[in-house]
């Protein structure tokens, strides 16, 4: 699986754009701002997102985009769907050479490839929008407490790693 741009950036103005609305629409010239993303692609992005029911836009003065949907019923898998991201890893496998050469190597890749497609697409799936903005405010919550506490030894730098070390939670095996 590669992440490409575009599932990242998604996936950021989607943030923003449930960080900053309050239940009030945005405008993509502040998220583009915010997030240092062109307009233009922005715009491309949430034509997708609202085509897949993502976000709904609102036309008129003080219009902008809405999530269309709770932040807790957005999933990132849900916003990788909407922008085209394929997250399967065993999608280049499936009908390749590889696959007429009918050895055990082959199986084994496959079925290892495709098992991991689908951990993949489970923990995208159990990831929401909210989960990741609760974990953004308790990083940030964490931050300002070190911050506050440090000694004057540690850099800001240092804080701030710590605090987003892992910012959407730990993966139980």
């Amino acid at each position: 699986m590669r992440l490409t741009s575009k599932g990242r950036y998604a996936i950021r103005a989607m943030l923003d754009l449930t960080v900053h609305s309050n239940g009030n629409p945005v405008r993509l010239q502040e998220i583009s701002g915010r997030q240092n993303i062109s307009l233009h692609y922005l715009e491309q992005l949430f034509r997708k997102l609202r085509n897949g029911q993502a976000v709904k836009s609102v036309r008129g003065p003080g219009g902008g985009y809405v999530l269309a949907r709770s932040m807790d019923e957005i999933t990132v898998k849900d916003v990788l769907d909407c922008v085209g991201e394929n997250i399967n890893p065993a999608k280049d496998i499936l009908g390749s050479e590889a696959e007429s050469a009918n050895t055990t190597e082959y199986f084994l890749s496959k079925n290892y490839f495709q098992n991991l497609g689908v951990m993949m697409r489970e923990y995208l799936e159990t990831t929401s929008l909210g989960d990741l903005v609760r974990k953004s405010k308790e990083a940030e919550a964490e931050r300002n407490t070190l911050g506050k506490t440090a000694a004057t030894t540690t850099s800001a730098t240092e804080i701030h790693a710590s605090a987003i070390r892992n910012p959407i939670g730990e993966i139980n095996q």
